[in-house]
């Protein structure tokens, strides 16, 4: 039954898929100062460290994403000249 409320159970940072690269990183910042600051009780702590992971992740796949294009538009430049010699 354990497995059932962990379907049931909606992810509380799944908006963080659909932000943008800045979006991600700007609000990263922010839960990493108030992070920083020790404000708050341990329970807030751990709610903001878990929404810090999936930004951080998410700015990862941005990340990811842009390398694998920069690879990609080296190597049709690289395909580019190597026919044109």
């Amino acid at each position: 039954m354990t497995g059932d409320v962990a379907k049931q159970t909606p992810d509380p940072h799944a908006d963080v898929a659909d932000l943008s690269y800045e979006q991600a990183r700007d609000e990263l910042v922010a839960v990493v100062t108030r992070l920083e600051s020790g404000a708050g009780s341990l329970e807030e702590s751990l709610t903001l460290w878990e929404r810090g992971e999936a930004l951080a992740a998410r700015c990862q796949q941005w990340l990811d994403g842009a390398r694998e294009r920069l690879a990609a538009a080296r190597a049709s430049t690289d395909d580019e000249e190597g026919s044109a010699g």
